[in-house]
């Protein structure tokens, strides 16, 4: 009698889900952030806007590890990639926008300008977002992305926040009195919003920050960023988060404005099809003999 052997089924079926868990996740924290954003949750403008600000960090997360849970356990998918997308609508497209309008509105800006510039900032973050997933592969040959990432322009947004009102409630005390950079960064929320919505949509380069920080070559000028930065958080401490994000965002299209104004201009690139260069003689005479040889 001859036992028919089951044929094993594939690994880690199971498995997928926690991808999908933590890319729902994403899209959950995004949620929250435009609930507390929006003050629906009941709590004080300080504790809504720290939390909606927080939240978008989460989400933050989330996304990262969903890629690296389903690379992990060999589940990237199309379905993936497109659930991944549409999450990143919610966290940070719209929460951030929310978060914008949430911080702008009793500085006494034109509630018409505030509408146009948080609608700019989300149909910017979906047209980077639709652009990565077509670009996905040549990002990825290229070791960093083509514009500003969408968790990074929702960074900068949601950094404003965490800065002004983290210190009022991580107190034990007494709140403190409102900071001077309070009101300028008030202020100045709007147009930061309105820029990093350029950027997405531009063609700068920027870095793979975690890949590098996991899987890249620690050089030089890689220790000096990384030694620049612990120096801002410890010196600091209050804005080393905007600062930092502002620093991501801003400083490529800064450095490549100023290697196309002021640094070297690039060689091109010898055309093959075109006839080699004549090198003519500076001696008349020998100009006319060599045109006598050639005829």
């Amino acid at each position: 009698m001859k036992l028919k052997l089951r044929p094993r089924r594939p690994r880690a079926k199971a498995f997928a889900v926690v991808p999908t868990l933590l890319t729902l996740g994403n899209a959950v924290c995004g949620f929250g952030a435009i609930t507390f954003a929006g003050k629906w949750t009941g709590f004080d403008t300080a504790t809504s806007l720290f939390a909606a600000g927080s939240l978008i960090f989460l989400a933050m997360l989330f996304d990262g590890l969903d890629g690296a849970a389903a690379r992990w356990t060999g589940q990237t998918s199309e379905f993936g990639a497109q659930l991944d997308s549409l999450c990143d609508a919610i966290s940070f497209g719209a929460a951030p926008a929310f978060l914008m309008l949430a911080l702008a509105q009793p500085v006494g800006y034109h509630p018409r300008v505030l509408w146009v510039t948080a609608a700019l900032y989300v149909a910017c973050a979906v047209l980077r977002l639709a652009r990565f997933n077509v670009q996905a592969d040549e990002d990825h040959k290229k070791k960093g992305f083509s514009g500003l990432p969408s968790p990074a322009a929702a960074a900068v947004v949601a950094s404003f926040p965490i800065m002004m009102f983290g210190p009022q409630l991580l107190s034990d005390g007494e709140a403190p009195a409102p900071h001077w950079t309070d009101i300028w960064m008030t202020r100045s929320v709007p147009f930061v919003t309105f820029a990093v919505a350029c950027l997405m949509v531009s063609q700068v380069r920027y870095p793979h920050v975690f890949r590098r920080l996991v899987r890249g070559r620690r050089s030089g000028p890689y220790l000096i960023k990384l030694v620049f930065a612990v120096a801002v958080v410890v010196a600091v401490p209050r804005v080393s988060i905007p600062l930092l994000a502002c620093w991501y965002a801003f400083a490529a299209p800064v450095m490549a404005l100023w290697n196309r104004h002021f640094g070297r201009p690039a060689a091109l690139p010898a055309d093959p099809t075109a006839p080699a260069a004549v090198r003519l003689p500076a001696d008349p005479a020998e100009r006319h003999d060599g045109d006598a040889v050639q005829g």
